[in-house]
């Protein structure tokens, strides 16, 4: 197993200042810095990283991995198997435990018996639970960002089509298509996948505000033209399929869908009394997706934290990623202690 994985900052003789930030279901370790050769696109987080930023790299020894069956540098789908093949199809099923397992490695490695403080949002916030309830004793505080203590029927369902679109693909070929040269791949599902996921990270008043009826420039949607909200997801299809794998699209799905923080722990009120670090929970207020009542659990439960805050937007789920200042004071705050 090969785990990539930037840091910032530098890490103290005993590694007492390390800070791990998990990424989301396509983001990578790639959390500040411009675009660069291995990453095609800016840090997703760059505004909360640097010399005085809420992550203050003269202060922490900031690390973020690309997860486990993700396609940023990680062992993956696309990555070469020992018996000298592509993983594709035959990439085992993974859960979040699975690549906190990876990510403790990780640690082991840098020398950290115990991270200062784990943030993480969307699949990120998924996988910075999982390591404060089955690592306790390795987390010093928690930031948890429109994140659930379990995937919710409904999440699973538009999960399961944006699975479907992909598999339906005729060059999914059970997954096994990484070598079949340029265009061979699914990138027809998988733009499908992304554009119906995408509508689910934004909000209806955003996109009515943004959008409303209008076409897309001279097209005539009547006529064969497009509305432009939908050059706007076309557009999203095309940069993801130019930059992510859609078997590794569909190994992460999967894991997000396994999450169960109280799975083989008695219930998600057990599992949560086992968090023993000072905890911050925090939705988006207009998130549809993850939904402000499943932050309203993890703050009731888990003993560490008080009230869900809430961060105000009205860019949907994709709030914890744009507004940076909003999140930028909640991790100021975990960190002040």
């Amino acid at each position: 197993m090969r785990l990539a994985y930037e840091t910032w900052g530098r890490r103290a003789p005993d590694g007492s200042n390390a800070v791990l930030v998990a990424h989301a279901l396509t983001g990578d370790s790639h959390v500040a810095g411009p675009k660069e050769p291995g990453h095609p696109t800016a840090g997703w987080w760059d505004g909360l990283v640097g010399p005085g930023r809420a992550l203050d790299t003269d202060r922490f020894f900031v690390v973020a991995p690309n997860v486990l069956g993700g396609c940023q540098g990680t062992t993956g789908p696309s990555s070469y198997a020992p018996g000298g093949r592509r993983w594709g199809g035959a990439f085992p099923f993974l859960t979040q435990r699975d690549q906190v397992a990876a990510e403790a490695s990780l640690a082991d490695a840098l020398g950290i018996g115990r991270w200062a403080a784990v943030v993480g949002g969307s699949m990120g916030g998924m996988r910075a639970l999982e390591w404060a309830v089955s690592r306790p004793e390795r987390v010093g505080a928690l930031l948890l960002l429109a994140s659930p203590a379990a995937a919710s029927a409904e999440q699973i369902a538009w999960s399961a089509v944006q699975l479907h679109a992909i598999r339906s693909d005729p060059n999914w070929r059970g997954g096994d298509y990484h070598d079949a040269g340029p265009g061979g791949g699914p990138a027809a599902g998988l733009g499908l996948a992304r554009r119906l996921a995408h509508v689910t990270y934004r909000s209806e008043a955003e996109l009515a505000a943004r959008f409303g009826r209008a076409a897309q420039g001279a097209e005539n949607p009547w006529q064969g033209g497009r509305y432009a909200v939908e050059s706007y997801l076309d557009h999203h299809a095309e940069t993801l399929v130019r930059r992510f794998d859609a078997a590794s699209y569909v190994v992460l799905t999967e894991a997000m869908n396994s999450h169960d923080v109280g799975r083989g722990r008695g219930g998600t009120a057990a599992a949560l009394r086992r968090v023993t670090a000072p905890t911050l929970v925090a939705g988006v207020d207009s998130d549809r997706l993850y939904p402000l009542h499943q932050q309203a659990e993890l703050a009731a439960g888990i003993p560490g934290a008080d009230r869900p805050r809430v961060v105000e937007s009205p860019y949907g789920h994709d709030g914890f990623l744009i507004e940076v200042e909003q999140v930028a004071a909640l991790v100021r705050e975990l960190l002040a202690g």
